[in-house]
């Protein structure tokens, strides 16, 4: 039965991206709105008045009561399943929803399939080079979710879409209960955000929310066993298969690299005997390992949508990737300066360590409780050097000591951030021809920087002094 929001007393937690517009949409809708929020700052009343100027009620500075009479909570995704405010809901039998969940009910019977994507890192660009498959393909399409599009605005929305590409994060999935898509992807698993979820554990099974209810495929990580597994354990709709990417040469009900090509063994006539070219390595913008296996996951969504060769081809030639991700900034004196800002934990670090052959390691921040010995461990063979910033740089000095005591290492203790342009100028006496001076932090930017895009500058910025 759908649910009915005329009259309904909704409590919305949390101002922001995802409330402000849930709670337009619900108060639209003829529901009885409460906004509740932890804090009451100048940007959260600011937002308050904007919606009690629409009639709906906002309480700043308590986001831990329940609200007397809520029948639903919609809650912004970060929002911690411990608060108080949930254990109040919970023994008042009242339900949660998260904005995907809102988006997810609210959508016509005649709207757009979602294909949905989630996974530890990649999932932004996956998802970005899902649309502009979809678009080469000719069909409307948005890229929603953690970027683009709202999706409440895409849902209720005048325009009108053929299919969705969704990027869905762990505490999305968490709040999304009754989310099915046509087809989804869990790219890969590492620990992240294991205070939020309490264990891998729970982090592991919000993820896998993404495949219940799947109808056509389910994409997982040939080279990740924790994504297959989640398949086995999904409850799916019957005919619905699991489809494999891997950097390697393809099984059957798969898609990978033969020859510097992205072939297709999923979605052929006899997948036992023949495969289907999608596009070429130099096709894929980097291409860098990890990024092909974005691609192939992203093409793998787009097969099982019926979307033919040569779109895969022609969307990931149109695609460019967002700032800080693998950024090629410059070449100077025969050294590349890549920017990979976006690199904020090591599974991601790791990846893009993995795409070069010789290396000076820009890294430190915040390390949110990482380690950061089996990244050293397996990273020490590539390394030239290392330039060390940021709050937490002396756990990577500790792994680097024990992993790779032979690389020479560079620890600034300057914290202001004109560091950044020290660090690469040492980076730069490090270096030799042929080189890569990498920034790829491992860590949050939050002690030194506003976030990973102004570090990221900063990084350009050093970069193009130094060839000035």
């Amino acid at each position: 039965m759908p649910f009915e929001f005329q009259g309904k007393h909704v409590t919305v937690a949390g101002l922001g991206v995802s409330g402000v517009p849930a709670a337009k949409v619900l108060h639209g809708l003829g529901a009885r709105v409460t906004v509740v929020n932890d804090g009451a700052d100048e940007r959260a009343r600011a937002q308050a008045a904007e919606l009690e100027a629409l009639g709906i009620t906002v309480r700043l500075g308590d986001g831990d009561t329940l609200p007397d009479g809520t029948e639903l909570i919609v809650t912004a995704p970060g929002w911690k399943p411990t608060k108080p405010l949930f254990t109040a809901a919970g023994q008042a039998g009242v339900p949660v929803w998260g904005d995907v969940e809102l988006a997810w009910r609210l959508r016509r019977p005649d709207s757009a399939p979602w294909l949905a994507v989630t996974g530890t890192n990649g999932k932004t660009t996956t998802v970005q080079m899902l649309a502009s498959i979809l678009k080469a393909a000719g069909l409307r399409t948005a890229a929603v979710g953690n970027i683009g599009v709202s999706l409440l605005d895409a849902v209720t929305g005048d325009e009108e879409y053929d299919v969705l590409a969704v990027e869905l994060s762990s505490y999305q999935l968490h709040w999304a209960p009754s989310l099915r898509a046509h087809s989804a992807a869990v790219l890969n698993l590492a620990p992240d955000h294991l205070d939020w979820h309490g264990s891998m554990e729970a982090y592991a099974a919000d993820k896998g929310r993404i495949y219940e209810g799947n109808r056509v495929a389910c994409v997982y990580n040939v080279a990740d066993k924790a994504t297959e597994d989640l398949v086995r354990e999904a409850d799916v709709e019957e005919g619905c298969r699991a489809i494999g990417f891997t950097l390697g040469s393809p099984a059957p009900s798969q898609l990978g690299v033969v020859d510097g090509i992205l072939v297709d063994r999923a979605f052929v006539e006899n997948r036992h005997k023949h495969a289907q070219e999608l596009a070429e390595v130099s096709d894929v913008n980097p291409p860098a390992p990890h990024n092909i296996a974005n691609a192939l996951a992203a093409a793998a969504l787009a097969r099982a949508f019926g979307v033919p060769a040569a779109a895969v081809r022609d969307g990931l030639r149109a695609f460019t990737p967002d700032a800080h991700r693998i950024a090629h900034v410059a070449d100077v004196d025969g050294v590349a300066y890549v920017d990979d800002s976006k690199a904020t934990n090591t599974h991601a670090t790791e990846a893009s360590l993995a795409a070069y052959e010789s290396i000076v390691w820009i890294a430190g921040g915040l390390a949110k409780g990482a380690t950061f010995d089996e990244l050293v461990a397996g990273a020490a063979k590539r390394l030239r050097g290392a330039v060390l910033i940021g709050a937490d740089r002396a756990l990577i000095r500790e792994a680097l000591a024990r992993h790779a005591p032979e690389v020479p290492v560079v620890d600034l203790e300057r914290t202001d951030t004109g560091a950044m342009l020290q660090a690469v100028q040492e980076a730069r006496r490090l270096a030799r021809p042929g080189d890569t001076v990498l920034l790829a932090p491992a860590c949050a930017s939050m002690d030194m920087f506003t976030n990973y895009n102004q570090r990221g500058d900063a990084f350009a910025q050093a970069v193009r002094e130094l060839g000035a």
